[in-house]
């Protein structure tokens, strides 16, 4: 059973930015499809950034392209969240999910960590 718990959201200037981690215990993150979404209130969930496992397959929402990188760190069984030139509207609770890449949806998933950003 894999168990993912992020950190690293904070309330920050417009400009500005933040690291998230989505810290893995109970298997190895570089085996599964890993994903970062977030959720403004009021607002849909929204897929943000996917990896692949070994770090292959990346993949950006528009909206954060150029902005956002995703990595995982094998040794530390770590997946993260680069986030540059954040803008008011990057604000949201962040989690991190992932699933085995054979299976279509999302089945583990963090508590999340809130990101607000102002103007």
């Amino acid at each position: 059973q894999l168990q993912l718990v992020e950190s690293g959201g904070d309330s920050v200037q417009g400009g500005g930015s933040l690291r998230l981690s989505c810290a893995a215990s109970g298997n190895a993150v570089s085996t599964y499809c890993m994903g970062w979404f977030r959720q403004a209130p009021g607002k849909e969930r929204e897929e943000v950034a996917t990896i692949r496992a070994g770090g292959l397959g990346i993949s950006y929402v528009d909206s954060v392209k150029g902005r956002f990188t995703i990595s995982e760190d094998d040794v530390k069984n770590t997946l993260y969240l680069r986030m540059n030139s954040l803008k008011h509207e990057d604000s949201a609770m962040y989690y991190c999910a992932a699933r085995r890449c054979w299976v279509q949806s999302y089945n583990y998933w963090g508590q999340g960590t809130q990101v607000t950003v102002s103007s």
